[in-house]
């Protein structure tokens, strides 16, 4: 979030805030906002906890959107950005494990208490003479100490929703936290029911820490905690993230997993992640792919053909792939991408503009075939390593290797 927007959504939220106050009810920031400003972190959004109910909010309003008025929650647009405004609650049972069976509305205390860690239940009162912060579960000394710690019963909070146990790891990993060790030890003691949550929330929030530079310190609290053994139906057979570790910040979550897969030392496939983790195609392909290259990059460029290491280096997913390979063996990737620089400087160039193309090779009389694309290759590789150059040349060598194969077809 810019700077710019980041000011505007805190004065739109404040301003709804005043209008809470100014029709009588109690309104503060609340959550993650509140956090990240301890944290010394860029807030992504400003949310708000009033007294107010959703009939209330849609009164006072004009700009207002229902996501969950049976659970208090609506969004306001009055003043520019949207901004999620939600009457203090306290929840029912989570019969599904989820979500809660009922809530009712209720006190900003209670409100705080069902929350899940304590550094996600404060409040803030942004008041002109400085921001009071509303604190009922010692959410900010545990900041200050930084501490994750469940809001009350960790067992409770875990036996509520299981994907807790995730969000406890990243916001640990995030923050630079040490778990509590009573949640901790929750933790481990529910583990094996985090394989009763769905894939999609699974993969979400595995998606969200290997996006985050604090990758590898999420890996190995999942591997401590034995979630990972609920996530992937294995524990890891290293306790070591060596790749992980070394990996670019700026990488990709794709391109972690990669590094977390390899790191794990166990067998499986890109396939296999994607039942566990929700993958799309495109994230299965650039997994599989990202690992293939670097594999080949590390293990087999050398051998390559100056055109098959120009091809190798236009792949989708080479530049993840150069990434991951860096992490593995830094020298040995530096000197590929020396060569690769080298290749691009070549007076080629790595993917220039092919010399001849189908319509050509049946201007030769030629023809379509399962040959064409065998021809065309062959000739695009002279052409990658500077044997043919121009037009005539690449449509002649066409000719001699459809008179080859032509001959050997006979």
């Amino acid at each position: 979030m810019s700077e710019h927007t980041q000011q505007s959504e805190r004065h739109g939220a404040i301003e709804i805030i005043k209008a809470l106050r100014g029709s009588g009810f109690i309104a503060y920031l609340a959550g993650g906002c509140v956090r990240d400003q301890l944290l010394g972190e860029t807030p992504k959004d400003y949310d708000i906890a009033t007294s107010a109910h959703p009939e209330d909010i849609q009164r006072l309003f004009k700009k207002t959107a229902s996501v969950g008025a049976s659970c208090g929650v609506m969004l306001v647009r009055d003043f520019g950005p949207t901004i999620e405004v939600a009457t203090f609650r306290s929840d029912g049972p989570y019969s599904d494990a989820r979500r809660p069976a009922h809530v009712e509305f209720s006190s900003p205390e209670m409100d705080a208490q069902r929350r899940d860690f304590t550094i996600n239940a404060l409040f803030l009162d942004p008041k002109d003479d400085g921001d009071e912060i509303i604190d009922f579960v010692q959410g900010k000394a545990d900041i200050e100490n930084r501490i994750l710690r469940a809001v009350g019963d960790p067992h409770q909070r875990l036996k509520e929703d299981h994907l807790r146990a995730l969000r406890a790891v990243r916001f640990a990993a995030r923050y630079d936290l040490e778990i509590d060790p009573i949640t901790s030890e929750a933790i481990k003691q529910h583990a094996s029911e985090l394989s009763g949550v769905s894939v999609e929330r699974i993969g979400e929030e595995v998606r969200r820490m290997m996006g985050h530079p604090s990758r590898a310190r999420a890996a190995g609290l999942l591997q401590q905690l034995t979630l990972d053994h609920a996530i992937f139906g294995s524990a890891s057979k290293s306790d070591q993230l060596p790749i992980l570790m070394e990996l670019d910040p700026d990488a990709d979550s794709t391109t972690a997993l990669a590094a977390w897969a390899i790191d794990r030392l166990n067998d499986t496939s890109a396939q296999d992640w994607r039942k566990r983790l929700d993958l799309s195609n495109d994230e299965t392909q650039q997994l599989s792919a990202t690992i293939e290259i670097a594999d080949i990059l590390l293990n087999r460029w050398a051998e390559l053909s100056t055109a098959a290491k120009k091809r190798l280096s236009c792949r989708d997913h080479c530049c993840g792939a150069i990434m991951l390979a860096r992490a593995i063996n830094p020298k040995a990737t530096d000197a590929i991408c020396n060569d690769i620089q080298m290749m691009e400087q070549d007076g080629i160039g790595l993917n220039p503009e092919p010399l001849i193309n189908g319509q050509d090779l049946i201007e030769l009389g030629e023809q379509p075939g399962a040959r064409f694309k065998e021809v065309l290759d062959q000739v695009y590789d002279a052409q990658l390593e500077g044997r043919v150059a121009e037009f005539d040349s690449a449509r002649n060598l066409a000719s001699e290797l459809f008179v080859k194969y032509n001959k050997s077809d006979q």
